[in-house]
């Protein structure tokens, strides 16, 4: 995304100054809600589906192939050295999602009814601090690599922390975790200012805060979301229309 700008994708720079512009300016001026969720979303869409882009070279070396010359190969797929084949969404999951959403609200529900509300928001707030945090950083650290000195993207913090569980897989997933740590100190400084962030919005709660973290859902939601097939995405959109409107 951010060699996109540097190199002068016009569509890609004007959507990105929409985004920031409509949010920094719907907080001194009034900007009708029609034009504005139009623009907005059609900007947000727009970035993260060219930032998903890379989900195809993601594909492509999950397949063993590689760019043409490198290692004195034509780009062919091979299957020494391939990397790991990245995860998209399967049917199963697309059938699921309808379940597990009203699943989710339902927990909401009798967790408000039986339990103490502001102990529920409390650890409502927390989750979204933490999640926010995390869309906030990864948002973030690529144009905080673009504007820094080299030095901050080439030099990394790397460490395997692996940890094992007894858990079935249907509940703690795979074992063992892997809370590995591949970081730049771009992304350090991004993590950093991130969490600084989530604390002022989890003390002020104010919405121009929540948007922007609203923003980075969207963006990260859309690039790191991999359907596979538009079978499945028609799946997903059949079985979501219906969870909306029953």
């Amino acid at each position: 995304l951010v060699t996109s700008i540097m190199y002068g994708n016009p569509l890609l720079i004007l959507a990105s100054v929409a985004i920031v512009g409509l949010w920094a300016g719907c907080q001194v001026v009034h900007i009708p809600y029609v034009a504005n969720l139009l623009v907005l979303v059609t900007s947000i869409m727009y970035v993260g589906c060219h930032s998903s882009l890379v989900l195809r070279e993601e594909q492509a070396l999950g397949r063993g192939e590689r760019p043409p010359g490198e290692d004195g190969r034509d780009g062919s797929a091979s299957g020494e050295g391939a990397a790991a084949p990245p995860e998209t969404l399967r049917k199963e999951d697309a059938l699921q999602f309808p379940l597990l959403g009203s699943a989710s609200l339902f927990t909401l529900y009798m967790a408000f009814k039986f339990f103490d509300k502001n102990t529920v928001n409390m650890i409502i707030s927390v989750y979204f601090g933490l999640v926010g945090c995390a869309a906030l950083t990864v948002t973030f650290s690529p144009l905080l690599g673009a504007m820094l000195p080299k030095y901050f993207t080439d030099k990394k913090i790397v460490k395997e922390i692996k940890i094992s569980h007894p858990l079935p897989i249907f509940l703690g997933g795979e074992s063992p975790w892997d809370f590995s740590i591949d970081a730049t100190y771009a992304d350090i400084l991004s993590f950093i200012g991130s969490i600084a962030f989530s604390a002022v919005y989890l003390k002020t709660k104010h919405w121009a805060l929540n948007n922007v973290l609203g923003i980075s859902f969207c963006l990260q939601g859309i690039e790191r979301f991999s359907l596979g097939t538009y079978k499945i995405g028609a799946i997903l959109l059949v079985g979501l229309f219906f969870y909306d409107i029953l």
